[in-house]
């Protein structure tokens, strides 16, 4: 892999070519305007920093960085995954059309909201995000976790439920806690995400809350079961928050090549993508 400085106005940007068998006529160097550009086989690169088509799928908090091998976006997948299996679970949650038994949740939360949100994560590794790694691979877990606490009084029980019985507040105590972690992990993604997007830090922001409001259900549950109204608060913040997942995956998802229109997703102006524009740095 070959990197060259391209010096301008005392401002250095990398661009860096993904292809060794570029050729002087398929990728190299040309000179345009008093500049010297870097062409490649795949198309140009943008500089270090640029802001990259996509970005606010791209689940991280600095700008995706080329890669050698030509991966795909794995954000929008996991975005997906996250979003549709809260939106259920929501939905459920503030009792829409009378349903407040979490059952149908549990295909999702093995399936789609646990292993493929998993594999995300694991793909999102792949391409050097450890952010997006870290926060698909988790709520991934956290999503297969559920789903083993739901399964328990089946036939194919894990005897998580029955473990507390005839202890309702000491059951109730337990989820409180374990929806608390979840709490605790989802404040460090808020404040990972302080220098991307208004789209990607609002979505944490909210699941944060969502994952506050169902830990005080528990923790101020009425006879022996989650206190409703407060559980019905936690679904429709988590329906918003589901739809900010939408939101992020569709702008990963949208680009140019397949789409007659690209998703805002407002970046900070204090972001990583903003700042080599406000610095004047020169991007073809």
């Amino acid at each position: 892999m070959e990197n060259t400085d391209v010096r301008n106005d005392s401002t250095y940007t990398k661009e860096i070519d993904l292809e060794r068998s570029a050729t002087s006529t398929e990728g190299g160097h040309y000179t345009k305007d008093g500049y010297q550009h870097r062409t490649s086989i795949i198309g140009r690169i943008p500089a270090s920093g640029a802001v990259i088509s996509a970005f606010g799928g791209a689940f991280q908090p600095d700008p995706p960085k080329p890669s050698f091998r030509k991966f795909g976006n794995p954000g929008p997948l996991g975005l997906c995954a996250f979003a549709l299996t809260t939106f259920v679970l929501s939905l459920i949650n503030v009792q829409a059309r009378g349903v407040s038994a979490p059952n149908i949740v549990v295909s999702l939360a093995y399936a789609y909201g646990g292993l493929v949100q998993l594999l995300a994560g694991m793909w999102e590794m792949a391409v050097g995000n450890t952010f997006g790694a870290t926060a698909f691979a988790s709520y991934g877990g956290f999503w297969i976790s559920y789903a083993l606490i739901e399964t328990s009084g089946s036939t194919q029980s894990y005897g998580i439920v029955e473990a507390y019985e005839g202890q309702t507040n000491e059951l109730n105590s337990a989820l409180g806690f374990y929806l608390l972690a979840w709490v605790i992990f989802t404040t460090m993604c808020v404040f990972f995400t302080l220098k991307s997007t208004l789209a990607s830090f609002a979505m944490f922001l909210l699941l944060d809350l969502t994952y506050l409001l169902l830990a005080i259900s528990h923790f101020k549950a009425v006879n022996g079961a989650a206190n409703i109204p407060i559980q019905k608060a936690a679904g429709v913040v988590g329906i918003v928050t589901s739809i900010l997942g939408w939101w992020n995956a569709l702008a990963g998802i949208a680009e140019r090549s397949n789409s007659f229109f690209t998703i805002p997703v407002f970046p900070f102006p204090w972001g990583e993508t903003v700042k080599p524009k406000r610095k004047g740095t020169r991007i073809d």
